[in-house]
């Protein structure tokens, strides 16, 4: 293994000169930086990443918690697509990531807290996992800076899709169409979902149409199964819904093939729509209405917060007597904060004009 003192001895100046050099100290010109470098790359030399730890009290490694209970891994096409763009925004800014071990079976199994400590990272972020499990609260609100995706909470920075943009451009358009009995399938209880259920209710409101219990129906995210047996329950209803919202664009399958065995067309007898706008919901005739999130965006964004928490170094107030030690306002950062990445409605053939309507 090529050590600095093998550089030293290949350009004939001592450890200390190549050390600064390779460090970029301005008291070494420019001409014997660029010769030290030179050889440090023929010889084959690299940092070791522990000795800079040390040094820097950084590790450019930075922890990713995904713990998805549908086993669906990263095959999830939403959060996949968020982590690809995090990934790479991060291993641009010369970062590494490592997934933080989720596998409770083992004996003497560590805390996700305790891993990322264990594993030196920097910062952690966190996306689709149970935020009410003990140990992702204990991470949220432990020493190392965070970013969660789609969820909010204290001391951390959230970013979240516009949700809430989302099902207001949704319930619109089947306004627009003549739709009135609006039926939405949610999926499981957290901070989003409430936000989309809000936000169904308020627009229900304004439209002047009844809130019906009997059409807000629970389900899960990604669930094909549940999603066909709540549909089946709302078409069991003796009024039922000419209009169905699901909760993401692959649950929404399960309730289009319930639909097709019942005989009913889509868009001709009923419309739906999903919500994410992954890559199958362009591809299966006919296309699905949905609104898509900027996972690309999202990705980006959390990237970028994250490495601003890792390297925020705050200043000093100067001068003035007992203000010593205390951060400029001007340099502060939030102790929290919400990111809300814009969506896109995307018209496509499972929304049409209520057949009931102008009867």
């Amino acid at each position: 293994m090529v050590s600095m003192k093998d550089i030293a001895e290949a350009c004939g100046v001592s450890s200390a000169t190549v050390s600064k050099a390779l460090n970029d100290h301005r008291d070494i010109s420019s001409g014997t930086k660029e010769r030290i470098k030179k050889a440090a790359r023929a010889l084959g030399y690299f940092p070791s990443s522990a000795a800079r730890a040390l040094k820097t009290n950084k590790t450019n490694n930075i922890g990713v918690l995904f713990v998805e209970e549908a086993q669906s891994g990263l095959t999830h096409d939403f959060f996949a697509h968020v982590l690809d763009s995090f990934k790479r925004t991060v291993e641009e800014q010369g970062y590494d990531i490592t997934f933080i071990n989720s596998n409770k079976s083992r004996e003497n199994a560590m805390s996700y807290l305790e891993h990322s400590r264990y594993r030196g990272f920097d910062g952690v972020v966190v996306a689709c996992v149970n935020y009410r499990d003990p140990e992702v609260q204990e991470l949220l609100h432990g020493e190392l800076p965070v970013v969660a995706i789609d969820f909010v909470s204290d001391k951390i920075v959230s970013i979240l899709s516009d949700n809430e943009t989302g099902i207001k451009e949704l319930m619109d358009y089947a306004r627009q169409l003549g739709h009135e009995r609006i039926a939405y399938i949610t999926g499981q209880d957290s901070a989003v979902t409430q936000a989309r259920i809000k936000t169904y209710k308020d627009k229900l409101t304004e439209f002047g149409f009844p809130i019906r219990d009997e059409y807000i129906i629970n389900s899960e995210y990604r669930d094909i199964g549940q999603t066909a047996v709540r549909t089946t329950e709302l078409l069991s209803l003796p009024e039922a819904p000419t209009c169905i919202l699901f909760p993401d664009d692959y649950a929404a399958y399960g309730g289009i093939n319930v639909i097709r065995g019942m005989g009913m067309r889509i868009p001709e007898d009923i419309s739906v729509a999903g919500f994410d706008g992954i890559s199958l919901a362009a591809q299966i005739q006919p296309k699905l209405t949905t609104f898509r999130q900027d996972t690309e965006s999202m990705g980006i964004a959390a990237a970028k917060k994250l490495i601003e928490r890792i390297e925020y170094e705050p200043e000093e107030a100067e001068g003035d007597e007992g203000n010593e030690g205390q951060v400029k306002g001007t340099q502060q950062l939030p102790v929290s904060e919400v990111i809300l990445i814009p969506g896109k409605l995307v018209k496509g053939g499972t929304f049409g004009v209520n057949p009931e309507a102008g009867k």
